[in-house]
């Protein structure tokens, strides 16, 4: 990660004016060149061949997305995204969770201010319940004396 990190503002119509012409010009760059050069090759592939019909710019954009799709899909390093509820782990097994994302990302500063915050954040929630059962403690007894 980046340690000077800059923030860009947008200011005014002006900005928003640029801001749309880099989206323009990103989208153009990036989705609509490559998906341009999918239809001619794919167009250029269907001469041969009276079977397969001409694409238009749409379909060549879509073509493209299959194939960056599959790319990432039947890449070498995979990415593992796993989405779970942690409602059903107990402090235990999150303390090992973090534990071992702790050893796997060590240099991430991100992810450890995450990993830390949540600590945090367990931390206090053991502290809460602590401290309503020390309140429920002390209205038990004080309701016990007074009957």
């Amino acid at each position: 990660m980046k340690k000077n990190l800059n923030v860009i503002q947008i200011k005014g119509i002006r900005g928003l004016v640029i801001f749309g012409l880099v989206l323009c010009c990103l989208t153009a760059g990036f989705i609509v060149f490559p998906g341009w050069v999918a239809m001619h090759i794919w167009n250029a592939l269907a001469s041969f061949s009276s079977v397969i019909p001409s694409i238009g710019i749409i379909q060549g954009v879509l073509l493209w997305g299959i194939i960056i799709a599959s790319y990432f899909t039947f890449k070498k390093d995979r990415i593992v995204v796993c989405v779970k509820s942690p409602k059903g782990l107990n402090e235990e097994e999150l303390k090992a969770v973090f534990a071992d994302l702790k050893k796997q990302n060590a240099e991430e500063k991100f992810i450890n201010a995450m990993m830390k915050a949540r600590e945090a954040e367990l931390k206090i929630q053991e502290t809460d319940k602590n401290s309503i059962e020390c309140e429920n403690k002390m209205n038990d007894e004080i309701n016990s004396h007074q009957n």
